[in-house]
């Protein structure tokens, strides 16, 4: 879950601009509801309960943070979430990235990604995002080649995933939907040489860069051998000892074999 907090922060404090050569760390770095509600699902894989009661507690323990939260999400979370609101925002296919790490199976991951997404984000187009980055994440997580990613994201979701990230760059516009932030998301990773390089470039394509670059950075943190030990330790004192303490214990519950991006 680092990868994805890290590209949530960074991007951050680049929002809507299309530049790739930029200070990685910066004082005006902040996680956003991207990372709240990726813990609130890891909270739930650990402890049980359901989907609803993780992201309003979550929602209620960190009431006021940097950027806010989207006012439909609030609403929702006052009417005690007692129904979806049809969101195809991308704020969902954030959240799922933890399912990866928790089951064993392309199958599993889909339909635990689909039951994340469809409390709140039950739009097709939100669901349909929740899940293109929890099987990417899977298929990094297991070692899928990046030609073979592709593929296999073009063959079951029917969006293009072997665009040619330059193409992408040119033409991309800023966008808070699952269905144009997502497979954006993804082409930069696939693009990418390093962990790093996958931040950089999906916050180079100028658009909701603290989401872009999270589902970016969540895909690299499971492909990559590893992140910059200084970067890491960076991404950790961002957050508060409760939020580090539930990383420790999802790792050491699900991913203790599948995660070196926390080894020095």
């Amino acid at each position: 879950m680092l990868g994805a907090i890290l590209g949530d922060a960074i991007g951050s404090a680049h929002q809507r601009i299309k530049i790739q050569d930029f200070e990685i760390i910066s004082p005006d770095s902040h996680w956003t509801e991207n990372t709240i509600f990726m813990l609130a699902t890891a909270d739930y894989l650990l402890y049980g309960g359901d989907y609803e009661e993780a992201y309003g507690r979550w929602y209620e323990w960190y009431p006021k943070i940097a950027g806010g939260y989207n006012n439909s999400f609030s609403n929702w979370v006052a009417t005690d979430c007692s129904k979806p609101y049809y969101s195809c925002r991308n704020d969902g296919a954030v959240r799922v990235i933890p399912i990866a790490y928790a089951f064993d199976t392309l199958k599993e991951v889909m339909e635990e990604a689909e039951r994340s997404a469809t409390v709140s984000h039950n739009h097709p187009e939100g669901v349909k995002g929740a899940q293109i980055t929890a099987v990417a994440v899977f298929l990094a997580k297991t070692g899928t080649p990046k030609e073979t990613m592709a593929a296999l994201l073009t063959n079951i979701f029917g969006y293009d995933f072997q665009t040619p990230y330059e193409s992408l760059q040119e033409s991309y516009q800023y966008s808070t939907l699952a269905q144009d932030t997502v497979g954006a998301a993804v082409i930069a990773f696939l693009a990418s040489s390093d962990f790093e390089d996958a931040i950089r470039k999906a916050v180079a394509l100028g658009g909701d860069a603290k989401t872009l670059a999270a589902i970016a950075g969540g895909i690299a943190e499971a492909f990559y051998p590893k992140i910059l030990p200084s970067l890491r330790k960076w991404g950790l004192t961002l957050l508060d000892e409760g939020q580090q303490d539930l990383i420790t214990e999802f790792r050491s519950e699900y991913s203790q074999d599948v995660a070196p991006a926390y080894a020095a």
